[in-house]
């Protein structure tokens, strides 16, 4: 997976390409755990995601509750068919804002 950050002001837009998995949610988990400080609004890009594991959708919770805590926004954009299938299943799309 790759993981594309950019900052502008207190906008933290990551784009996520490839498979937020197990093997690549601790990466994501990383990023997020220095970047959200400085942020008040944070976008998720799943233009090029292509599947989620229950370990992403754990590392896009935790991101969600850190966000609202201290006042913040979360959205999901971009999200293909077998993404939002996930979220939807899952419960998530009632929890996180999609875009």
């Amino acid at each position: 997976m790759t993981i594309t950050k950019n900052l502008q002001g207190d906008k933290l837009t990551i784009s996520l390409a490839g498979r937020l998995d197990t093997v690549t949610s601790p990466d994501l988990e990383s990023e997020l755990k220095t970047a959200l400080d400085s942020a008040k609004e944070l976008i998720m890009d799943f233009t090029k995601l292509e599947y989620i594991s229950s370990a992403g959708l754990r590392v896009l919770l935790s991101a969600h509750k850190k966000m609202d805590a201290k006042g913040g926004k979360m959205k999901l954009i971009n999200i293909n068919e077998m993404v939002r299938e996930v979220l939807e299943v899952t419960g998530f799309m009632s929890v996180l804002t999609v875009e």
